[in-house]
């Protein structure tokens, strides 16, 4: 669905071992943290992150802050989550480290995070809850949300009106524009899902409303097929038995022309994405247009968002520290001013309540058409983001799973809800395997 944003877990997903207790309803460290008492005297804390731009906003930060020092590693790579399992284990871990959330639940499953429930309260007004349901997995809370990164459409502007089409308020409205778009040009598609990337079905799953991960007591309650789900579902069903969606791999570079070529003419995409697609699409530029992302019930509208996460790793000994760090780098107005320009290349949208005055200065200014008000549907999509959606205690290793039938499903070999029905069954036979109170929704 948004392009580019592939969630490539299966390496991570191969070297996690999930711990035998519910991470829901414990901390990840042995040690009651989240109590600690504040800090006293100057402390020095190590920081992995692999994001542009940061480096430079820990010198601002070290510079104002001469009781807390920031200890910048450049940890990019493939293996940066494998090399922060291996450091905690050897009880070498940096105090903090980027994380997206996905990872940020699965290392809190395993026991590799430190609970900071108590010492990052006092910040937790500052973010949406979305994204603060993104750094507490169950309601004990990890890390300082990031970033975000909420959903919304881009379209071509020029063939929606030479097609007959207008921007899709709804899914369904999508699936009949595709039709309509076919009838008169049969080789053109509304939408692109490649057969590596379940994202789609992600997105549009929390988009929804489904909740395939929610913690009730003191078990996991794992709903891949309530009407939610299978409601999305249908969506990609009727895209696929269609064929009104493209089917480009997003680890291809030549994926771009399927767009500027108008081939593809429409799809969900996010704010760090658009300067990619300013370069990369020179024979379309200024025919672009932004709208809402469709919507299954116009009424009660909302989308779905990846998070960027800081987060407390097992053996920090200074949590009060680092939670106060983590959210002076994701909110204050100093760092987010910063780490929004284009300059930086952070790619960086806030996950703060009011993004507003971050928004304007990330819209590409000669992709779009003018038409719309660009910055209004993004800072729109920022506060629509579904909050229910919960990352389980094996939700890497499920995606990993959900790879390899997604590219059944593009070929018209298995059914989404075959897919949908088959992931229930794998997901809780893989936590209770490894001692994880888990139970079917429906």
């Amino acid at each position: 669905m948004s392009q580019f944003r592939s969630r490539s877990l299966a390496a991570a997903a191969a070297a996690a071992s999930l711990s035998l207790v519910l991470a829901a309803c414990a901390g990840g460290d042995d040690t009651d943290t989240s109590a600690a008492p504040k800090t006293k005297g100057d402390v020095t804390l190590e920081f992995w992150s692999w994001t542009d731009g940061i480096e430079a906003q820990t010198k601002v930060w070290n510079k104002e802050h001469p009781e807390t020092q920031i200890k910048f590693v450049n940890a990019a790579g493939e293996t940066a989550y494998q090399k922060l399992r291996a450091s905690v284990n050897a009880d070498t871990a940096p105090c903090l480290s980027k994380m997206d959330g996905m990872n940020l639940a699965n290392f809190a499953a395993d026991g590799l995070l430190t609970d900071i429930t108590k010492v990052a309260e006092p910040y937790k007004d500052k973010y949406t809850p979305a994204a603060w349901n993104a750094v507490s997995p169950g309601g004990t809370t990890f890390g300082i949300p990031m970033g975000s990164s909420p959903l919304f459409t881009a379209y071509r502007a020029d063939l929606f009106e030479k097609y007959g089409i207008e921007a899709p308020k709804t899914w369904d409205d999508l699936i009949a524009a595709g039709k309509k778009a076919q009838n008169k040009n049969k080789d053109v598609k509304i939408y692109n899902m490649a057969g590596e990337d379940p994202s789609t079905l992600v997105d549009l799953s929390w988009e929804a409303g489904a909740q395939w991960y929610k913690v009730d007591g003191d078990h996991w309650v794992i709903d891949f097929t309530s009407p939610e789900a299978l409601k999305a579902g249908e969506i990609v069903q009727q895209l696929v038995d269609n064929d009104l969606a493209s089917n480009a791999s997003y680890a291809d570079p030549g994926v771009f022309k399927t767009w500027d070529l108008g081939k593809t003419v429409a799809m969900t995409t996010s704010t760090w994405q658009l300067p990619i697609y300013d370069t990369n699409f020179p024979k379309s530029q200024g025919k672009w247009q932004l709208a809402d992302s469709p919507a299954f019930d116009p009424a009660k509208p909302q989308t779905s968002s990846n998070f960027d996460t800081t987060a407390v790793l097992k053996g920090c000994k200074y949590p009060d520290r680092a939670a106060e760090f983590a959210s002076w780098l994701s909110s204050s107005k100093e760092s987010l001013t910063a780490l929004t320009d284009p300059a930086s290349k952070s790619g960086l949208f806030p996950a703060v309540n009011d993004v507003s005055p971050y928004v304007d200065k990330i819209i590409p200014t000669g992709m779009f058409n003018k038409e719309s008000d660009s910055a209004q549907i993004i800072t729109t999509a920022a506060s629509r983001v579904g909050d229910q959606w919960q990352y389980g205690p094996n939700y890497a290793a499920m995606y990993s799973e959900m790879q390899k039938q997604w590219g059944k499903v593009m070929k018209k070999e298995l059914t989404v809800k075959e897919m949908l029905t088959g992931l229930q069954k794998w997901t809780l036979d893989d936590l209770n395997g490894k001692g994880i109170k888990a139970v079917a929704g429906s």
